[in-house]
């Protein structure tokens, strides 16, 4: 589809959506409206491709997050719905989500890239919530960082409105990767290709399993993984192939189903 603040594509067995307003990416309402579009022309695709890469066109930033001038009074509440929007339909998408990040990830840019299941971050990373600066709080990021780095340190980011650099965020755990920015490219296609060479329909049991586990007692969460493991996964095409390769010593073709 041709849209105007955002590109779109099919490459290397993943979906791409990739920001198109260099050189900050700012997040403007029209741009968080093509987003959602895309993300659900995604969702209906999902069976076609095994990821979906978020990334963002320069190098300077990844966004530099969402526009001051849509925070205004007469804005605010549809801004918040457009912009959530976008964390409702990643939540609803099956198949692994990587953010391919450079330069800075700012307030909502750096809210969207944590979302994604994997990180993979230019060294040039600059990563943060300044808007405590401006007089507001990150609604997402106050749900998500204390899920994913020590709750003091998630603290500290969204009232403090911290910025850290690509060392920081790598030993917090934040990102999986970081990657020289002359080499990010094919870095990138390197990570990327340890998953999009996997079988789509194992790839979306994982995914549905490590969601299923979250924030439940062990009992619960071995029991959920187990029904998904047996249920669901055990009775896919490629399950059974993936164990019958292996014991004949060959490599999987995969069906995605």
């Amino acid at each position: 589809m041709d849209y105007q603040f955002i590109k779109t594509w099919d490459a290397d067995g993943a979906a791409w959506i990739s920001i198109n307003r260099p050189p900050l990416n700012v997040l403007d309402i029209p741009t968080m409206e093509e987003i959602n579009d895309a993300l659900t022309v995604v969702k209906a695709r999902e069976l076609e491709v095994r990821a979906l890469v978020l990334t963002a066109e320069g190098d300077k930033a990844f966004s530099a997050g969402v526009d001051v001038a849509d925070h205004t009074e007469d804005k605010v509440e549809y801004m918040i719905d457009v912009f959530h929007r976008i964390f409702y339909n990643l939540a609803q998408l099956q198949i692994p989500t990587i953010g391919a990040v450079k330069g800075a990830a700012l307030g909502g840019g750096c809210e969207l890239a944590i979302f994604c299941d994997m990180i993979v971050a230019a060294d040039n990373l600059k990563i943060g919530q300044p808007e405590i600066q401006v007089g507001v709080f990150p609604p997402l990021a106050v749900v998500m960082l204390p899920r994913l780095i020590p709750e003091k340190r998630a603290f500290e980011l969204v009232a403090g409105g911290g910025v850290i650099r690509a060392a920081e965020a790598s030993a917090l755990g934040l990102v999986n990767q970081v990657v020289p920015l002359g080499s990010f490219g094919e870095e990138f296609g390197a990570f990327l290709k340890r998953f999009t060479s996997l079988s789509g329909s194992v790839l979306r049991s994982t995914k549905k399993a490590v969601r299923a586990a979250k924030g439940l007692g062990f009992a619960d969460a071995l029991h959920s993984v187990e029904r998904i493991y047996l249920d669901e996964l055990m009775v896919t095409d490629d399950a059974k192939e993936g164990l019958k390769a292996f014991m004949d010593k060959r490599a999987p073709v995969w069906k995605h189903t």
